[in-house]
């Protein structure tokens, strides 16, 4: 999401007179787009700011912190770098160019943390500034969950959908700037609803499908899901809607009922499975993906051991694990029973040696096999490509055998934890 609101931001400003350039001494114009799910965001962002205040002491640069840190401290922003001239929220970007043409003729502007999803993609531009066969498509923000854990209800608001027809008109827009493949985007991205055009009320499914319709798009896939909104017509939407791709990312977070009623889940571990089960049944070749916190408050010994069994049980393509960090203002940072910091540790290194165990696994069961590539960029070598597979496999192959942008047929030579090649 905090990519999508860069790029968003990026095409704006270029509408705006802007160009981009690689180096920050040669700016007028910094924006600091931060994230306030990691740890230590705040820190990363100060330090940050401490750098780009030596170029601002030495020429004229107006400097801009975004995102969700913003919205969370963007008081503490202004007391303790009064050098920064803008503070604006994720819900409150498309003014930049407005609040900007301000500055510049020397007015003060106070943070700008007003939640206004609705209003921001009124005004915002799509795919004028596109390269690249892939694109994020942002349908969802906000969630209504409150897991305690998280920030993402404080920071980015209420859950808000747009329409149909608002997301059709994007996504036909960036095939005309030559994608082929969208990821749909959302804190809770399978809550997404809207009316159709016969005033129907509607799920992530159904938009599926009418993206599916468009001739020129070739994949389609979504991020990031939650358990309790895997209805029966997505889950089916698995094996019926072929441009839809054979991956599913859909975060459990624990495998203890008790750390997931702590973290305010609704829903058990027996739950998740059945979901999985159900979808494996639809579509054997789903690949899986999960996100895991250890160290949640309280979480005992067994209660980890309950996450590594429900880990085991699933068998994970990929995977995103991280160690419980407190986020300022949410009800899990004042918990009691804090787990220690070396224990944290201790257990994410476990967890993490078998999720990388089956992810390895994963993808050398492809050795030999053929797999469908959407090349979307050059490799790290100047006679290599890379794309990703259906499954979300990145793949790594010399620039001879196709170009970016096309989908080619190719057989795996190499598997690694992180990568296949040709």
């Amino acid at each position: 999401m905090n990519f999508y609101d860069s790029e968003k931001m990026s095409d704006l400003l270029m509408n705006h007179g802007y160009a981009t350039t690689d180096t920050q001494e040669d700016a007028d114009l910094i924006i600091v787009n931060t994230c306030h799910i990691r740890e230590k965001a705040s820190e990363k962002l100060f330090s940050d700011l401490g750098r780009i205040k030596k170029i601002k002491d030495k020429k004229r640069l107006t400097v801009a912190v975004t995102g969700c840190v913003a919205q969370a401290e963007g008081e503490q922003i202004s007391a303790r770098a009064p050098f920064v001239d803008l503070i604006t929220g994720p819900q409150s970007y498309h003014r930049l160019p407005e609040m900007l043409r301000k500055i510049a003729n020397g007015k003060s502007i106070s943070p700008l943390l007003e939640f206004m999803p609705n209003e921001k993609f009124d005004n915002l531009e799509y795919g004028k500034n596109k390269k690249g066969p892939t694109s994020f498509v942002s349908i969802q923000e906000g969630c209504d969950k409150f897991c305690t854990f998280c920030v993402v209800p404080y920071t980015r608001g209420a859950e808000f959908s747009r329409s149909i027809s608002e997301i059709i008109d994007e996504v036909n827009n960036l095939t005309d700037h030559g994608v082929i493949e969208v990821t749909l985007l959302g804190q809770n991205v399978n809550s997404w609803h809207g009316v159709d055009y016969k005033g129907k009320e509607r799920g992530l499914a159904y938009l599926i499908n009418e993206i599916s319709n468009i001739k020129k798009i070739k994949r389609i896939r979504y991020t990031t899901s939650h358990p309790l909104d895997m209805d029966e017509e997505l889950i089916l939407a698995h094996k019926n809607l072929k441009k839809l791709m054979p991956y599913l990312h859909l975060p459990v977070q624990s495998g203890s009922d008790k750390i997931l009623n702590a973290m305010n889940r609704k829903h058990t571990a027996k739950d998740y499975i059945k979901i999985i089960d159900k979808i494996r049944k639809i579509n054997p070749e789903i690949a899986l993906s999960g996100d895991f916190i250890v160290g949640f408050p309280g979480e005992t010994d067994k209660d980890f051991n309950d996450t590594i069994r429900l880990i085991k049980e699933v068998q994970y393509a990929q995977s995103y694990s991280f160690k419980y960090s407190e986020r300022p203002g949410t009800p899990a940072s004042v918990l009691d029973f804090q787990v220690p910091e070396n224990e944290k540790r201790i257990r994410l290194e476990k967890l993490q040696e078998i999720l990388f165990e089956q992810q390895e696994k994963y993808n050398s069961s492809f050795l030999g096999k053929e797999v469908e590539v959407l090349i979307e960029k050059t490799g790290g070598r100047d006679d290599q490509i890379m794309g990703r597979s259906q499954y979300m496999q990145s793949v790594y192959m010399n620039k001879n055998l196709g170009k970016i942008g096309e989908i080619k047929k190719v057989k795996i030579s190499y598997a690694g934890k992180n990568s296949l090649k040709v």
